[in-house]
Formats: C-alpha cells, sequence, structure tokens
C-alpha cells in the first residue's frame, strides 16, 4: 500500500473509531451502576458517600440563593420600580461576571479559612447578577398605562409594587432565579477543590485516582440535579405568569395576524 494511501476500513471510520465509541459508551454504564450501587451512597472510599454530599451540595446552595436573593431583589426592586441607578447596576454586573469563581474561592480560603463563609460570598458574588437583571427587567418592561392607571385609582407606590408590578413581573424574575440556581448548582461542584464537601467530591476525587468510571457518575450527578432544578423552576416560572395577560397577548396575535392575511375590499362604486 503507497504511504499515501489509507485503509478503507480507517477511512470509513474503521475499528478503532468503533472501540473508542463503544469505550465510552461502556465507561458511562459502570458510572450508571456505580450510582445504583447502595454501598456508594452511604461511603465511597471510606469518605462521604453520594447522598452526604448531595445533602451538603443542595444546602451550599440553598444558602448561596438565599443571601443572593436577600441582596438581588431589594436592589432589582428598587431600579426597576424607580428607574434609577440601571446604569450602575449594568457596570457593577458586568464586572462581577468577570471575577474568575475558582480563583477568588481559592484566595479567600487561603486568606481567611473561615468554613463555608468564603464559598457563600464568591457564589453570591456569581448569583446577584441574573437574579438583579431579572428583577429590574421584569419591572421595568411592566406597562406604563397600567402604572399610570394604578396611581389614578389611589394606589400607593408598595401597593403598586406588590399588587401590580410583581405579578407581572413575576415570570422575568423567576427567569433570573433560574440562571441563578443553575450557575451557583454548577459552581459548587468547585469547593471540592478546597476540601468542601460537595458533588464535585467525586470528580476531583476520581481524578486524583484516575478512576474515571467515578469522573463521570460525579458529572452525571451534577447534571442531573440541575437538569431537575431547572425542570421544577421552569414549572414554577410558567404557573406564575397571569393568566389574564397571556390570554390577552394570545388574542392580541392572533387578532394582528389575521388582519394581516384578511384581503382588502375593493370600494363599492359610487352611482351616477
Amino acid at each position: 500500500m503507497a504511504g499515501g494511501d489509507l485503509d478503507p476500513a480507517q477511512a470509513a471510520g474503521g475499528p478503532g473509531r468503533r472501540d473508542r465509541g463503544a469505550g465510552r459508551l461502556m465507561l458511562f454504564v459502570q458510572a450508571v451502576q456505580w450510582i445504583l450501587d447502595p454501598a456508594n451512597w452511604a461511603s465511597v472510599n471510606f469518605g462521604p458517600g453520594i447522598l452526604d454530599a448531595l445533602g451538603a451540595h443542595l444546602l451550599l446552595t440553598g444558602l448561596s440563593v438565599l443571601v443572593v436573593a436577600l441582596v438581588a431583589l431589594p436592589i432589582g426592586l428598587y431600579i426597576g420600580h424607580t428607574g434609577r441607578g440601571t446604569r450602575y447596576a449594568v457596570v457593577v454586573a458586568n464586572v462581577v461576571r468577570a471575577f474568575p469563581t475558582l480563583g477568588l474561592l481559592a484566595l479567600l480560603f487561603i486568606a481567611f479559612t473561615l468554613g463555608i463563609g468564603p464559598a457563600v460570598f464568591v457564589f453570591v458574588l456569581l448569583g446577584v447578577p441574573p437574579l438583579l437583571a431579572g428583577a429590574y427587567s421584569g419591572l421595568a418592561a411592566v406597562d406604563r398605562q397600567t402604572i399610570d392607571a394604578a396611581r389614578a385609582m389611589g394606589f400607593t407606590e408598595w401597593q403598586i409594587l406588590l399588587r401590580v408590578e410583581l405579578p407581572l413581573a413575576a415570570p422575568l424574575i423567576l427567569g433570573g432565579l433560574r440562571s441563578t440556581v443553575l450557575q451557583i448548582i454548577a459552581s459548587v461542584t468547585l469547593v471540592s477543590q478546597v476540601g468542601l464537601v460537595s458533588l464535585g467530591l467525586f470528580i476531583i476525587g476520581g481524578q486524583a485516582s484516575r478512576d474515571y468510571v467515578q469522573v463521570v457518575a460525579g458529572s452525571i450527578l451534577v447534571t442531573v440535579l440541575a437538569l431537575l432544578v431547572d425542570g421544577i423552576l421552569a414549572v414554577v416560572e410558567r404557573a406564575a405568569a397571569p393568566r389574564g395577560v397571556s390570554r390577552g397577548a394570545e388574542r392580541t396575535t392572533a387578532r394582528s395576524r389575521r388582519s394581516r392575511v384578511a384581503p382588502t375590499r375593493a370600494p363599492a362604486p359610487e352611482g351616477n
């Protein structure tokens, strides 16, 4: 065979490529079996098991999201209701997004070593921008005529915020919350690099021991957790949409669609 010629089996994707594909599939199957093994839920390599790691992961995620909500929602609602400070909020959010999560996490743990405090601080920085943007953009998107009508009816500013703007802005606010929760769930895996327990423990421990089944299993656990939480929040977000507004929008869309396709009638001829 000439030096420049390829073997037909290699050109068609040959047995080598098929073997690699079969190896990846087998690795995935073994990872699923590893997850389903009851012994791994109790303990893995004499350390925390899946159940303990999952609980720690959810605890750190929930605590971080709670602090994010306490910080971002009041600021976002104020900006969205008054229209003041939008430019500064955008600048601060863009600056915070540029922070390297793992580098900042390692730096704070070296400097303070205060348990989960530095981790929560880093995840709050990571999670504030999406929720802040969802809060002020949701309120800013509320029709000004609706707000003016509420003021004309004698509503106070608090009543306008709580009874008019918040219900109409709820889908966008929950969309920002979804982004915040997913980013924090994914980032919490990094805390295992600095000695805390999370589902990332299996990924990092598997890499250290070259146990790639454990690495894939840890990745599957984090992915499934993120998808489940995102699905729950998606249902909540859909349910939070005001029914009257959504139906009105559908009727308006249908009416405009009919007006575009309706034939134009020719004017009736005038009598002589």
